[in-house]
């Protein structure tokens, strides 16, 4: 491919990505209660600025083995900008799931030094283990085992990451006064607008494909098209799923679930979204719709962890899950 065209196209991508961070404001806000909107969305738009400033003055750096401090260097050209732009894109949105998972309990103080943090630090390392030929993808070489670590789009980096450090942090913090009566059985709190959620999972959906396509037209640009509609599909068998599985059990549907469970097939779809078929792409998805529906009574009745938006489900569980699946339904093609 010309390398212009590379550019424009990684650019693109990388603004789809960036343009998710409006569909996490909306969704996380309306999933939560109506006294507590205006802090979540100031949460959602900050995460990016201080997380943003974070990875560009260390974390990128230390992603790339040390190199590259506040973008400095004579190796800085277009290309290198462009990549920058999709790595910290793609690391904007890691840094926001856990918004989420501890909506309406943490200070701004203690939000803000998260947000810098999680961006110079652990995000970076993991992205160096896996996409920075670190030992995780080395264990091929390194152990015999196969092709190492794989996870093309970000189901562990991204997905799983975030799930685990909002688990980690709603537990910590502790659940919403009143969440849970004395015999540990949980309480509803409804968000105040389920329509402004909706909306919000679906400009997430719109914003996906750059996250999925992106690193593909990196790698193949030939697998493209396939990496686009098995996003789609896995997406749409998911949000079907949650569906069928609350009509099954409580005999109603949960539109909040399925909209949850339409993005739990996306970060299920991640890792694998060019080296499946689209029956694989089909199936992976509708496991991860139950599997967040679950995820989700799981957390909140057994754990009894408070998550307001069912972040720890949709991007833990189901990024975990995308992880197994690329092993369970890679066609070995790619």
């Amino acid at each position: 491919m010309d390398n212009s065209v590379h550019i424009i196209g990684t650019l693109i991508s990388a603004l789809l990505v960036l343009f998710m961070q409006s569909g996490f404001a909306m969704m996380e806000t309306g999933f939560t209660r109506a006294k507590n909107a205006g802090h979540t969305v100031a949460l959602n738009m900050m995460v990016s600025v201080f997380a943003l400033l974070g990875y560009w003055a260390a974390g990128y750096a230390l992603q790339n083995g040390g190199n590259g401090f506040f973008l400095s260097g004579g190796a800085m050209g277009p290309a290198a900008f462009a990549l920058f732009l999709s790595q910290a894109a793609t690391m904007n949105v890691a840094a926001t799931i856990p918004t989420g998972a501890m909506a309406e309990r943490w200070t701004f103080k203690s939000f803000a030094i998260y947000a810098f943090f999680v961006a110079v630090i652990p995000y970076p390392l993991l992205a160096r283990w896996m996409w920075g030929h670190g030992w995780l993808s080395g264990l091929g070489t390194s152990m015999g085992l196969g092709h190492g670590v794989l996870d093309l789009a970000g189901s562990s980096v991204v997905h799983m990451t975030g799930g685990a450090a909002g688990l980690a942090g709603a537990i910590v913090l502790g659940p919403r006064m009143g969440k849970f009566r004395a015999d540990g059985t949980p309480t509803a709190m409804p968000g105040h607008n389920i329509p402004m959620a909706v909306v919000g999972c679906m400009f997430l959906f719109f914003g996906w494909f750059g996250l999925t396509c992106g690193p593909v037209l990196a790698a193949d640009s030939s697998r493209v098209g396939l990496a686009a509609v098995n996003t789609m599909i896995a997406s749409a068998a998911a949000a079907c799923s949650a569906m069928v599985y609350m009509l099954f059990l409580y005999k109603k549907p949960d539109l909040s679930l399925s909209a949850n469970a339409l993005l739990g097939g996306l970060a299920a779809i991640s890792a694998s979204c060019a080296m499946v078929s689209p029956v694989g792409a089909a199936i992976i998805g509708a496991v991860a719709g139950m599997l967040c529906c679950a995820s989700v009574f799981f957390v909140e009745r057994k754990l009894r962890v408070d998550d307001p938006v069912g972040a720890v489900s949709v991007h833990g569980a189901c990024g975990a899950w995308g992880m197994i699946a690329l092993g369970l339904f890679a066609d070995g093609t790619y």
